[in-house]
């Protein structure tokens, strides 16, 4: 299995490096993702939200490969917890398949990302800032990795 995250914005604060950087680190080498950073859309005077989030999504389309199983972050998606995440997470490996996760911008995520996605996830009710977004799903699968060797991290 592979896992790749795809995030828009580039230009991230360095809590929030360091934090998917720590999670990241604790993962075995062979279950790292790969970060993928997709600039934000330049913003004009005239320009609609809905346009911005069009150029974005086509950027984060062009990351995809075919046959990848994708994870759109959504906020009507399906809420997932921890213990099903680690059994998603255990039958993707099984199946050998290539994950991509598509975190939105600050405007949210495209209705042609949406539209590719085989999951849409939701993470909360509430609205979360997409840059705090990368750090909660690393801490999350390695929640749901170390949940799935028995490793102390996660207390049921």
């Amino acid at each position: 299995m592979k896992l790749k995250i795809i995030g828009v914005g580039s230009r991230m604060p360095d809590w929030v490096a360091s934090g998917f950087e720590e999670y990241r680190r604790r993962l075995p080498k062979a279950f790292h993702p790969q970060l993928v950073e997709i600039p934000l859309a330049r913003r004009h005077k005239n320009q609609t939200t809905i346009s911005i989030k069009e150029k974005e999504g086509a950027a984060i389309l062009k990351k995809l490969d075919q046959q990848d199983f994708v994870v759109a972050l959504d906020i009507l998606g399906q809420s997932i917890n921890t213990t099903e995440l680690a059994d998603k997470l255990l039958k993707w490996q099984e199946a050998a398949l290539n994950i991509s996760i598509l975190i939105g911008g600050p405007n949210g995520i495209s209705d042609s990302c949406l539209s590719r996605a085989d999951l849409l996830w939701s993470l909360s009710d509430l609205t979360l800032p997409h840059t705090l977004v990368r750090v909660l799903i690393m801490e999350q699968i390695y929640r749901a990795w170390s949940i799935n060797i028995r490793h102390p991290y996660h207390r049921y």
